[in-house]
């Protein structure tokens, strides 16, 4: 791996660290906080692709099971990893690597501006909403006894932000592969 690539994705790390400074909002009728850390799964996912992307999940996961408070609400340890929200986190490294993948796949250099834009928000509504809720609802459905009809109507709740999220990030990724594109070219 090049170093350009390590430099990439501990920047990407860093945003989504960053994004969890933002303090969660807990709902009440769903033990999981909405929180804008995933906002940052799906920049990096759209701005470096699905491998590079995939390292700065991990990164960040890593670093919250050695115990370093880089979640939102400045959790850390491996008892997030035993939380309602678990099924959330592990969903992160899918939903990078789903979003990564589509945005590689659908979005292209040669493509107007706006087919660009409209195929990142694509990459990551499907990553970055619906991969991670089917992760993060079966884990919560399992694991809390909600059933996955509580689970997953507790959780239509976090759709509007979650869809504003994508957007937000298709606009980045648009700006970024106008600017400096980080994308891996295709062979």
């Amino acid at each position: 791996m090049a170093t350009r690539d390590l430099v990439l994705s501990a920047l990407f790390a860093a945003i989504i660290v960053a994004l969890g400074l933002v303090p969660p909002i807990m709902l009440g009728f769903i033990p999981v906080p909405i929180t804008a850390q995933s906002l940052g799964v799906m920049l990096a996912g759209v701005v470096l692709g699905a491998r590079r992307g995939t390292i700065s999940v991990l990164l960040v996961l890593v670093l919250a099971a050695i115990g370093l408070p880089v979640l939102s609400g400045g959790r850390g340890g491996l008892a997030v990893f035993m939380a309602p929200t678990t099924g959330y986190l592990i969903g992160w490294v899918f939903a990078v690597i789903t979003t990564g993948y589509l945005s590689q796949l659908l979005v292209s250099h040669s493509q107007a501006g706006f087919v660009q834009t409209v195929n990142f928000f694509v990459a990551a509504l499907f990553g970055g909403v619906i991969v991670l809720y089917v992760c993060g609802i079966s884990y919560l459905a399992l694991i809390t006894g909600l059933g996955f009809s509580k689970a997953f109507m507790g959780s239509l709740a976090f759709i509007p932000g979650d869809v504003l999220k994508a957007v937000i990030a298709a606009l980045a990724g648009r700006t970024v592969m106008v600017g400096y594109p980080l994308l891996p070219k295709r062979a």
